[in-house]
């Protein structure tokens, strides 16, 4: 269903599955092409953690692409020199291979380059970046992890070795992995990265979200949660949220702002006030409201001629939008990753959904008497489902920091990188 204005269904490429899960477990044939790819050297490991740290910079703003970090490297007499690098530019293009190669100009000849993500086999309207690593004379190629889109994987790095080019894949795949856990969700799942984030009271209240709401967590775990904004391609909430408290939802950081990632309302009912602050700063900050098809039309009409981009998604048996149908047509225009801040009522229905990928869970000291609200955490503390990360504290605050293990999408896991699809290359290189 598709109405053109003021509410729009998006059906921007065919959907392959409603399921929001996939195994991610490399079989023992993919395991072993891997290692006879060669062992990574200490010497691979810095440098790719220096391609990974890169390639955080534009997390965030290389929407629709996953943000790649590269770095060439030659050996020279007085040992291991960094020629150039890059990371991809905000929404994707250039990519991160092609701006380091102009960097470096002719002395990438001979040089190894570190990337994060496979270089892409189909470059749009400039050459592909596999055509641009070969003739540019490249002579070993790291990699963080392969495309894990099964119509690519390992096909660029086939084309490299098929030209003489050494191939070492692999290398810190884990970290790897999370810096592109968007691209990951968007190819195996066909919907963002979910990472959900919970600031909770001693006695177990969800903080909201409005400047005007009693604070749970310090400024310090505050500002984490800004930076965790800028980090992913879009920030989610309920409603109920922007009704209660009229968040901003910006990534209000020194300088950061205007990097603010898109601002995305569940809303079925079309409640969201057309003077809150998201609505005010749709121009600028992008914001779009998932409605129902029954939503009211004068509604939906208001919005739309704020500069919202109003979105249609089906209900789900509950009478509630259907996330499912939510996230896949995030994906579809172009969302990756996305940070899920809404109170109870959204995290709830991410939990039971089994749509939590990832979580930060700041845990304050402070009590606050409010009404417990009633979540599954049990879905979080199960270790068969998640893992812990990290665990740290912000003052009297503690933060943990979890990811999912049970083969949705297992972006901790360092098995990950290797979903190798070996086809015919009718490529000419």
């Amino acid at each position: 269903m598709c109405v053109l204005p003021p509410s729009i269904a998006i059906s921007a490429r065919p959907r392959t599955s409603r399921a929001c899960w996939a195994s991610s477990t490399p079989t023992a044939s993919e395991a072993a092409m891997t290692v006879a790819r060669g062992q990574p050297t200490e010497l691979d490991r810095r440098f790719m953690a220096a391609a990974i740290a890169l390639g955080w910079r534009n997390a965030g703003v290389a929407r629709p692409h996953p943000s790649v970090g590269a770095i060439l490297v030659r050996k020279g007499a007085d040992g291991f020199e960094v020629i150039a690098r890059a990371v991809s530019a905000p929404g994707g293009r250039p990519h991160a291979e092609a701006l380091v190669l102009a960097a470096a100009g002719s002395r990438a000849r001979g040089a190894t380059l570190y990337v994060t993500l496979e270089p892409c086999l189909n470059g749009g309207p400039a050459p592909s970046c596999v055509t641009a690593l070969v003739n540019a004379g490249v002579a070993h190629v790291v990699v963080g992890i392969e495309d894990p889109d099964p119509r690519y994987s390992g096909r660029s790095l086939a084309i490299l070795e098929r030209n003489g080019i050494r191939v070492t894949s692999g290398v810190r795949a884990g970290e790897a992995a999370l810096l592109h856990a968007g691209h990951i969700a968007r190819s195996r799942l066909d919907r963002p990265h979910v990472h959900l984030r919970l600031m909770l009271s001693a006695d177990g209240c969800v903080e909201r979200t409005g400047e005007g709401t009693r604070p749970v967590a310090s400024a310090a775990a505050r500002a984490h949660g800004f930076g965790l904004r800028l980090m992913h391609d879009a920030v989610m909430v309920g409603s109920g949220t922007i009704v209660a408290d009229d968040p901003r939802l910006t990534a209000r950081l020194p300088g950061c702002e205007p990097r603010s990632p898109v601002r995305v309302i569940v809303d079925a009912e079309a409640r969201t006030p057309i003077n809150a602050n998201v609505v005010a700063l749709a121009r600028t900050s992008p914001t779009w409201i998932f409605v129902a098809p029954d939503a009211p039309e004068e509604r939906v009409k208001a919005l739309f001629q704020r500069g919202v981009l109003v979105l249609t998604a089906e209900r789900d048996a509950s009478g509630r939008l259907d996330l499912a149908d939510v996230l896949f047509q995030m994906g579809g225009l172009g969302i990756g990753s996305v940070l899920a801040e809404g109170g109870a009522r959204l995290a709830r229905s991410l939990l039971e959904a089994g749509m939590v990928d990832e979580a930060t869970v700041i845990v304050s000291e402070e009590a606050t008497g409010g009404e417990v609200p009633d979540l599954p955490l049990t879905e979080l503390t199960d270790a068969k489902a998640f893992r812990i990360v990290s665990s740290r504290s912000f003052g009297e605050d503690r933060l943990l920091h979890l990811a999912r293990i049970d083969g949705r999408t297992s972006i901790h896991d360092i098995r990950l990188p290797v979903r190798p699809i070996r086809r015919p290359i009718a490529e000419p290189l």
